[in-house]
């Protein structure tokens, strides 16, 4: 078989390779916001709380207009405002639960109740909370144990839920807006989340929806309405007080307060450090404590985020009753029945809109009370991290060793030993964690050299033979030039290559989907990393392929095969070359080490290859008819180290 065949293939897919590095950048920047607040059982657990620890006079409000919003939704909304039984199998969604949804898995109030009152998938993600919650709780401390119940949890919530990989890519909504100067005191904090043109913000996004349900309360406290518009407006009222309350939950998440800014790696590294180790924060009104963020939660934590929730709700109440400073919230006729649109997920800005005299004094009320965001980019700024998300370029020395079916002649079937050293140069784009820690979305291209040690076999396996080493081993030393590619998939190996030049131009969301699933295990999850106290295994059969070009370099190998009667022991010298293809089935990384720039880990790998011969020709004795070769089946252990420089 000639070699420019097998490199015109080669070319192609090296064309296609670079291709996909560039898709899949693409997709990095339409998530690279994907770091939510706390997740699904933490949001529904701070509302819980609040609306448990409300007086007896306000739950009864609550609890006037939780009955008004249910008409006509008495399928699917639970009787009680807050649920305690927590059933994975509920088929109904209680006002706890709405904060949740809000977000994460809606893009505005009005999106929220319809996601909510229509669709069945909710439910399932209802579901999906309750199971991580009860999983959260077996796990307590034990990180590896958390890492795989997200895990677990991500998997099923792109099943039911696609948009949830890119529904928040768009800003940082879900964060603190950094404080620009030490001076910044809470008064001129709140005008500049909530100026117009300012980034997106949790605290302004929180200000914009409480102040719509406000206006709707207080609209409903003039008493002059229809039953049905009356149970419209509760309905509407309360699905904006819910959506301020995913943002003003979101606060009390320390990787929310340490501020979001610089490359997506930054931002998500930056996020889930604080998150886990813990941030010491000080409130506007002086209070100091030490919050941790999602995933993460403690009981101190949830009640923290629970005074403060619940002091806004306490304002919705007073102001569907008419009272305090909620009477000057303007004209009765100026009020939609509907609930807000304002989308979260499309939005990089705050929108303009005329705040109303009253909001000043109810938003400070609110604000103090949350922690003083970390100081923007600058002096004094909080220390940034990195995770393991953009370009990197790196070096992969690797030894292996593996167990061979025979060598090429058609009489050589004896089992026997073969080891060999490489060294890659390796590019790619690391993906890892795009959702959380245990995913692998990791995409890399390596060229290298490769050096195989003879095989334990020889030619013939008779004693005087043997005698020889080496210099008559079934297969000698042999060396090649390598190609590894690694690239998740979603359904079958090299999918999102193949979908990419389709999807990503009329159906990003889909795309973005499908690559945030193959990151962590593809669409049937047996590919998905699980943790352990000492390492991570991980199934990556079709995901990562090793090619050997034998006797490529400068001339073909030089190889003996017997020939003729066994008993002579005759064989011919010919001139060989082969491809070997090498598929990787599992991998340990025993451990992980990430600085600022660069990553390091020892990964084994156990493998299957097959070594194809592409073209024989006859050295030894001349004229004779070079024999039809076959095959050679192997399987090993690579041990690699595995070193990256993200840039």
């Amino acid at each position: 078989m000639s070699i420019s065949p097998i490199l015109k293939h080669f070319c192609t897919r090296a064309a296609q390779r670079a291709r996909v590095l560039l898709y899949l950048t693409i997709v990095l920047a339409l998530v690279q916001s994907l770091s939510f607040g706390w997740v699904y059982p933490e949001h529904r657990e701070i509302a819980l709380r609040a609306i448990r620890k409300l007086d007896p006079r306000h739950k009864a409000v609550l609890d006037r207009l939780w009955a008004a919003a249910r008409v006509g939704h008495e399928s699917r909304l639970n009787f009680a405002t807050a649920d305690l039984t927590g059933d994975e199998k509920a088929r109904t969604i209680d006002y706890a639960a709405w904060p949740a949804i809000a977000g994460d898995h809606s893009c505005s109030a009005k999106d929220m109740l319809y996601t909510i009152l229509e669709s069945e998938w909710i439910l399932d993600v209802a579901a999906v909370g309750a199971r991580l919650k009860a999983e959260l709780s077996v796990a307590g401390v034990e990180r590896h144990d958390l890492t795989n119940a997200l895990r677990r949890s991500d998997v099923r919530l792109l099943r039911v839920d696609p948009g949830y990989a890119s529904r928040a890519g768009a800003n940082n909504v879900h964060f603190l807006l950094a404080r620009p100067s030490p001076e910044t005191d809470e008064k001129s904090y709140i005008e500049t989340c909530l100026a117009t043109g300012c980034e997106l913000n949790a605290i302004g996004t929180y200000a914009w929806y409480h102040l719509s349900a406000l206006q709707k309360a207080y609209r409903l406290s003039q008493g002059d309405l229809t039953s049905e518009n009356t149970s419209s407006l509760a309905l509407a009222a309360l699905a904006d007080e819910a959506f301020a309350l995913h943002f003003l939950e979101d606060v009390f998440a320390s990787g929310h307060v340490a501020g979001t800014r610089g490359s997506a790696s930054q931002r998500k590294g930056t996020h889930d450090y604080y998150n886990e180790a813990g941030l010491e924060v000080r409130t506007w009104e002086g209070k100091s404590m030490v919050l941790k963020g999602d995933a993460w939660m403690r009981a101190e934590d949830a009640e923290r985020a629970r005074v403060v929730v619940q002091a806004s709700l306490e304002q919705l109440l007073e102001a569907s009753e008419g009272k305090a400073a909620s009477t000057s919230f303007g004209s009765k006729d100026r009020f939609l029945l509907a609930a807000d649109t304002m989308n979260v997920c499309e939005l990089e800005i705050m929108p303009d809109r005329d705040l109303e005299a009253g909001i000043g004094p109810l938003l400070s009320e609110i604000v103090k009370a949350t922690p003083i965001p970390g100081l923007a980019e600058g002096e004094g700024e909080l220390p940034r991290f990195r995770s393991e998300l953009g370009p990197f370029i790196g070096l992969t020395p690797a030894a292996r060793a593996g167990v061979i079916r025979g060598a090429f002649g058609s009489g050589q079937t004896t089992t026997g030993g073969i080891g060999g050293l490489e060294l890659g140069v390796r590019l790619g784009l690391g993906l890892a964690g795009v959702l959380s820690e245990a995913g692998d979305g990791l995409v890399c291209l390596d060229l290298g050299f490769r050096q195989d040690a003879a095989t334990s076999t020889s030619i013939y396996e008779t004693e005087e033979i043997q005698k020889f080493g080496q210099i008559l081993s079934a297969i000698p030393s042999r060396s090649a030039f390598t190609v590894r590619l690694r690239t998740p998939f979603w359904l079958i190996p090299l999918d999102l290559i193949l979908t990419a030049p389709f999807l990503l131009p009329t159906a990003p969301e889909t795309y973005t989907g499908m690559a945030a699933i193959a990151g962590n295990g593809g669409l049937i999850p047996w590919q998905s990393g699980i943790a352990t106290s000492f390492g991570r295994f991980q199934a990556i059969l079709g995901r990562e392929i090793g090619v050997s070009f034998y006797g490529y370099l400068k001339t073909a190998d030089r190889v003996l095969i017997p020939v003729g009667d066994p008993a002579l022991e005759e064989a011919i010298l010919l001139d060989m070359r082969s491809v070997q293809l090498e598929f990787p089935v599992l991998e340990y990384r025993p451990f992980r080490s990430f600085s600022l720039d660069q990553t390091s880990s020892l990964v084994v790998q156990l493998y299957g290859s097959v070594d194809i011969p592409t073209g024989v020709s006859n050295v030894y004795p001349p004229g004779y008819p070079a024999p039809e070769l076959r095959s050679v089946w192997q399987a090993g252990v690579r041990v690699a180290f595995d070193w990256r420089y993200y840039w």
